[in-house]
């Protein structure tokens, strides 16, 4: 064995056996963690008083969920991904057996089945965990898969029947479950990250065609599922409203929550009024978004103009660190896995931010880490172990030489 083959087993072993994490990942989701339990305690306060007489209860839950979804992400940062992805399959089915049971046994509320209820236990609701085990599963599934054709003929069997044909009945089956809770902005999260992560999976430009063909199908769907619901139609009408005409309609019935959001956010101006002044946070936000779907107007009121772009640069640059730890993984279904959940999350938070400030319908989903709730929590925690996992055996920040 000549030296240089030496030296690149030397290398693809040092790679294998891990480096340090990515500490800008990990700083960040220390401070979002931090900082949306912050938000959580002073946007909850009015709602906790009101009804708990505890102006600590929802603080107290959030850092239950904090310390539930922390434990497990420890553990998964310590097991290496590829042994973690072995598990893939079997979670995914417990998930679609769950997704069933809620639609069937969940609890109802606002007209969705969207969670489980055991007596005082938190509320569990699937479709979050929904994301991460869909997203290992596909980053198994999409490497083992061939994307380079010979021809039109071959490209048309393999690429269509074989791949994208496949890879749409194990997206459709779970995004159906979901869409009947019905949870419209959970299906479309995972709908655009799995489409993405289809995308990258291939090295031929047929399947880059196709892919990018499947994603255009997801627009008249959306569209079609965001009118047949009428709660879903007096959003988008409301939105509409907004943006032709810079009024929002109804402010005392359909529109009113969007009427309370822009209010809040214009009374922070650039510089806010101040933490823990928030006027909105005492009951004006519809029931309690004002903690957990609609927290980011209450960050733009308090901390004004100059903290929301803080918060947004923040995940701008964690996507930046995600992706790039998604290309320096050591294989392709590292490098999927790193890439799927750092769209997801990031995807996620700019959705709940552009539904905030008016650029699209209100979605009722929660920013991963800064909004209260105890699935999205310990998802998100869990997806970003996996994350820090990957980045320890990621190329691109430890300057060696990738293995394939």
């Amino acid at each position: 064995m000549s030296n240089q083959n030496i030296a690149q087993k030397r290398r693809t072993k040092k790679i294998l056996t891990g480096h340090k994490p990515d500490s800008i990942i990990l700083i960040f989701a220390i401070m979002m963690a931090v900082f949306g339990a912050i938000m959580i305690f002073d946007a909850s306060v009015y709602q906790a008083n009101t009804v708990f007489n505890d102006q600590f209860y929802f603080l107290k839950s959030q850092l239950v969920w904090l310390v539930m979804g922390i434990i497990p992400a420890v553990l998964i940062y310590f097991w290496d991904y590829r042994k973690i992805l072995k598990l893939a399959f079997p979670a995914l089915i417990i998930t679609i057996v769950l997704l069933v049971l809620v639609l069937v046994l969940g609890e109802a509320l606002n007209g969705s089945k969207r969670w489980f209820a055991i007596g005082s236990l938190p509320k569990i609701q699937p479709a979050e965990f929904a994301k991460i085990t869909l997203i290992m599963y596909l980053s198994s599934w999409l490497a083992k898969r061939d994307y380079k054709y010979k021809d039109f003929k071959s490209a048309l069997r393999e690429g269509f029947v074989k791949n994208l044909l496949g890879f749409l009945a194990i997206l459709g089956t779970v995004a159906v479950l979901i869409l009947l809770e019905p949870d419209l902005g959970t299906t479309m999260i995972l709908c655009i990250t799995c489409f993405i992560m289809f995308l990258m999976a291939g090295e031929d430009r047929t399947h880059t065609l196709a892919s990018g063909s499947a994603l255009l199908l997801l627009v008249p769907v959306a569209a079609l599922a965001a009118i047949l619901e009428p709660y879903r139609l007096k959003r988008v009408m409301t939105f509409m409203s907004l943006l032709f005409t810079g009024k929002v309609a109804d402010p005392q019935g359909s529109g009113y929550q969007m009427q309370q959001i822009l209010i809040g956010i214009g009374s922070g101006g650039i510089f806010g009024t101040g933490f823990g002044q928030s006027r909105q946070r005492f009951g004006y936000l519809v029931e309690n978004t004002a903690f957990t779907d609609s927290i980011f107007a209450v960050i733009l009121e308090e901390l004004g103009f100059l903290g929301g772009t803080l918060i947004i640069i923040a995940w701008l640059v964690f996507l930046w660190r995600g992706l790039k730890i998604a290309m320096g993984a050591p294989d392709k279904q590292g490098r999927l896995l790193a890439a799927g959940i750092t769209v997801w999350l990031v995807m996620q938070t700019l959705l709940n931010i552009a539904a905030n400030v008016g650029f699209i319908p209100l979605t009722g989903m929660p920013i991963p880490l800064l909004s209260y709730g105890g699935s999205s929590t310990i998802v998100s925690l869990i997806g970003i172990g996996i994350l820090l996992n990957i980045s320890k055996y990621s190329n691109i920040q430890n300057g060696q030489t990738k293995v394939n």
